[in-house]
């Protein structure tokens, strides 16, 4: 349905070219225009839907600039508009149109907005040099016979630089949402290249108003399909690291043409040319400082989830494993005390039964509150085990104080005020002094044996299974607390 009303919107403009000739009428600018709001608004209307929602509202912008400067070339056409402002202005809005269409291409992902900010300064300025470029040809065309040739190799450039930038982004496209977008941006700037290409090499000398202007209509008329058209775009298998490199390499497009286009316009726009060399250079150090200050907080979060527990906030067992190592060789050099706590929910799994996970995680999250609040000291270490244990390392301290805070524990525990109703702990208590007559893994053998001496024994208690007591090496098994 979409493809006929798209074929019925150029057979309306053959109609009106065919009995409204010539651009005095102005016919043919009607449809000239309404083909990039059409687009325009199908790129709005996508925008709302989609997770890709940024590009599709920049292309929109760079369509209703484009619409804008046919509307002034109508204008002139017409002699509607002043000879001196019109053209300037329906070229002003040609190049801008690209401004939007390469903040978008090369904009990473999930940016900043002072990033953001950077890069729209960056392409605007882009847009006024190219711009200033092209009007210093534009003004020669009477006196300069390849004047108009070389405006339109900067239009060429520009359509090129769009179009291969989008079947790269296209290509290397990550998320569903973005690849499809990047292949509508890329089916329709590869179109756009050909269609300006042929228009401005080999039909210039034409005015509009003629049969090639159906063909002005066609790239916009593809992009409103695809965009009209929601369905996903094939995927492409790139190597990781050339993926990468495609994301990473985005950021340097803008200062890169600010620096080409700088370097263009230097002999006619010296101060704009060197403004572009000082905006590219200080834009591109400012958005990797803040880049590398996003990297290095995201780094930081990522180093807290590998050794924190996500769902009780609590060290988790990788972290717990070199905690345990770390406090035990610090234990062994100086020959203090050390103490490990293995702590059990007794009846977890009936408790899940009952109440429903949703309780249960709950419930993980109070007990491993009411452990880390108990345990005060800031050598004290509380971590998730594993399910529904936890272990509390306490380096420093003597055995009376151990099974103080181990009693402690025992009675926080049975006073929390859960919803679902009380719930009780089994704590097993390993203890070593002086650490070098034993090893980490005999201190956690220790502890887990009066772990599970305390649930034979019927739950909710302390049981101490210490492997030496003094440094007379005197051993001693299982103790009830």
């Amino acid at each position: 349905m979409l493809v006929v009303l798209a074929l019925m919107f150029v057979i309306c403009h053959g109609v009106v070219v065919a009995f409204w000739p010539g651009t005095a009428g102005g016919g043919s600018f009607v449809f000239l225009t309404a083909a990039p709001l059409l687009a325009a608004a199908a790129c709005l209307w996508r925008g709302q839907r989609d997770r890709a929602a940024l590009g599709w509202r920049a292309t929109a912008m760079a369509l209703l600039l484009w619409a804008g400067g046919m509307a002034f070339n109508m204008a002139d056409a017409l002699g509607a508009g002043r000879s001196d402002i019109t053209p300037r202005a329906s070229l002003l809005l040609y190049v801008l149109y690209g401004v939007p269409l390469v903040f978008i291409l090369a904009r990473a992902r999930r940016e900043r907005r002072m990033i953001s900010l950077i890069d729209g300064v960056m392409a605007a300025l882009l847009g006024v040099l190219f711009f200033v470029h092209t009007q210093s040809f534009a003004d020669r065309i009477d006196i300069d016979d390849q004047a108009m040739a070389h405006m339109q190799r900067m239009f060429d450039i520009q359509n090129l630089c769009i179009a291969g930038f989008a079947v790269v982004r296209w290509v290397a496209g990550d998320a569903p949402e973005r690849r499809s977008f990047y292949r509508a941006l890329a089916l329709y700037a590869l179109s756009y290249l050909l269609l300006a290409f042929y228009i401005n090499h080999y039909t210039s000398e034409q005015s509009f108003g003629a049969y090639n202007d159906l063909l002005i209509d066609l790239p916009f008329l593809l992009l409103a399909l695809l965009a009209l058209r929601q369905a996903p775009a094939p995927g492409f298998v790139l190597h990781p690291r050339l993926l990468r490199l495609v994301q990473a390499g985005g950021p340097i497009i803008l200062p890169l043409l600010l620096l080409v286009v700088g370097t263009l316009v230097v002999d006619h726009a010296r101060p704009l040319a060197v403004t572009g060399f000082v905006v590219a250079t200080l834009g591109f150090g400012l958005r990797s400082t803040l880049l590398q200050i996003d990297l290095l907080e995201r780094q930081a979060g990522l180093d807290q989830l590998a050794r924190q527990d996500g769902l009780t906030g609590v060290a988790n067992r990788r972290q717990f494993d070199t905690l345990l190592l770390a406090e035990w060789n610090r234990a062994r050099r100086s020959g203090s005390e050390m103490a490990l706590l293995l702590v059990d929910i007794d009846h977890f799994k009936a408790f899940n039964d009952q109440h429903g996970h949703p309780a249960g995680d709950r419930c993980l999250q109070a007990v491993a509150a009411v452990l880390q609040a108990t345990a005060g000291r800031a050598a004290d270490s509380v971590a998730r085990y594993g399910g529904e244990e936890f272990a509390v390392i306490v380096p420093g301290s003597p055995l009376s104080g151990v099974l103080a805070l181990a009693e402690r524990l025992r009675e926080a525990v049975e006073a929390l005020p859960l919803p679902e109703g009380p719930v009780s702990i089994s704590v097993g208590v390993g203890y070593l002094h002086p650490p070098a007559l034993a090893s980490a893994e005999q201190l956690l053998a220790d502890a887990d044996a009066g772990l599970y001496a305390a649930k034979r024994a019927g739950r909710n208690r302390v049981i101490l299974h210490a492997h030496v007591l003094d440094d007379h090496g005197g051993a001693h098994g299982t103790l009830d607390c």
